[in-house]
């Protein structure tokens, strides 16, 4: 296989990270040289669990991701409700729940364990990548940090799908979709807090806001329940589609509770993370070689090469 420049550079800054010894390095370089330069070939034969294979994500964020789905959809089940407490439907639903006041309760209860989740996010941020700093494993593209390589692939996924281009753009741990979703999160997680602050501590606010107490009130109740509804159709149709029911995921994919990732998931969608596996792991070494011999997928360079060395060897 011919890397790119972006996969070179990822592969020496992980060997350099890792320090990785001689030998190993000449066993990656002989693998990286027998895989075919066609990353279908790769995606469409290797054995994938459903449950995953490869490492993805901490516990950490697993348990932050749990705590944000749960309350998240709990703070809206119950928000809307409040906001639009005399239409149809939300009368019936706070009499279910025992009156607006109890909604009011579930609601706030639910807030504080969303608050408490992005200041649980923030902090694993802040020491874990301290952590890799110490110990010189920080690497800035394995996190969800844009650039401008982002860019490109958009371009090339696009020209992908319009069938410019016979492969996906080599994307890294954090494809432009998943940073584009993070930052949107973000933003969104960001106005829902600030304006929900403002209905719990109005004088508080008021006291440090140079503006009307009563535009600001307004406002914020424009923001908070048209947030809420904008995040829930984010959520539903792009999210839980490109995670879980896109074709090759349906009807769910695992990581969000395990932690790990289908090796057809990461070689199409996160290549170069999964250059980073072939250094970290050994076994996913092992593992690829001898897949590329069983199913004979290697590069034309790799059969020569054999053929020279194993007369009679055919790839077909």
């Amino acid at each position: 296989m011919r890397l790119s420049e972006d996969a070179k550079k990822v592969l020496n800054a992980t060997i350099a990270i890792n320090k990785t010894s001689e030998k190993d390095r000449k066993e990656l370089e002989e693998l990286i040289e027998m895989m075919p330069d066609d990353r279908v070939l790769l995606y469409k034969n290797v054995d994938s669990n459903p449950v995953g294979d490869l490492p993805r994500y901490s516990i950490h964020i697993r348990a932050q991701h749990l705590m944000m789905f749960i309350s998240f959809l709990l703070l809206a089940f119950t928000g809307l409700p409040v906001h639009y407490n005399e239409t149809f439907w939300a009368i019936p639903f706070n009499k279910l729940l025992g009156g607006i006041y109890v909604t009011r309760i579930i609601h706030r209860a639910m807030a504080s364990i969303f608050i408490f989740a992005a200041v649980y996010h923030i902090l694993t941020l802040v020491f874990d990548t301290l952590l890799k700093i110490k110990n010189k494993r920080f690497d800035w593209r394995r996190t969800v940090i844009p650039h401008l390589k982002d860019a490109f692939d958009i371009r090339d996924d696009i020209f992908y799908f319009l069938g410019k281009k016979d492969q996906r753009p080599e994307m890294d741990k954090f494809a432009y979709k998943q940073k584009i979703h993070y930052f949107a999160a973000l933003f969104g997680n960001t106005v829902m807090m600030v304006t929900g602050a403002t209905f719990l501590f109005p004088d508080t606010i008021a006291r440090f806001n140079p503006l009307p107490a009563d535009y600001v009130q307004s406002v914020t109740r424009l923001f908070h329940p048209h947030e809420a509804l904008l995040a829930l159709i984010v959520i539903a149709f792009w999210h839980w589609y490109n995670v879980h029911f896109a074709p090759g995921r349906f009807p769910m994919q695992w990581t969000f509770l395990t932690g790990r990732l289908t090796r057809e998931h990461q070689i199409e969608e996160h290549f170069l993370e999964y250059l980073r596996n072939l250094v970290e792991m050994p076994s996913e070494r092992v593992y690829l070689k001898e897949l590329l011999l069983k199913k004979k997928l290697l590069s034309r360079e790799a059969e020569a090469r054999i053929r020279t060395l194993k007369p009679g060897f055919e790839s077909d």
